[in-house]
């Protein structure tokens, strides 16, 4: 492997739900690097634990980092930052997924069809 998000399923074939939550938060923090691990668990609509987890991962591979402020009521809030690393892992990651998506579409034509013909038998 090559160091990418992708790595972190120990050289295993990663389901693509896994690769497009890397996906969708690293879009997602790029848009808005100041969301909370719970927002970010919102918009992906997954539990807070699991949103935990993707961010970690993706923290823990060098393709986000966390820059820490001091907030206006005297609190640190924190920033998820794309590294260099994230923005390339980002576009690889949206390349696979459209492709993963164009083949699922093309799934579900022939699906249709098949159901079509079944309709049009009855």
């Amino acid at each position: 492997m090559t160091g990418s998000c992708g790595s972190l399923s120990g050289g295993k074939v990663m389901l693509m739900d896994t690769q497009e939550y890397y996906y969708r938060t690293l879009k997602l923090l790029q848009k808005q690097p100041e969301l909370t691990q719970r927002q970010i668990a919102e918009n992906l609509g997954v539990s807070l634990g699991k949103g935990h987890y993707v961010v970690k991962a993706l923290v823990d591979v060098g393709c986000l980092k966390i820059e820490h402020f001091q907030k206006s009521d005297n609190k640190i809030g924190s920033m998820y930052v794309l590294t260099g690393k994230g923005l390339r892992e980002k576009a690889r990651l949206a390349k696979r997924f459209l492709k993963y998506k164009q083949d699922e579409y093309k799934r579900l034509q022939k699906e249709i069809r098949s159901l079509k013909g079944e309709v049009q038998k009855q």
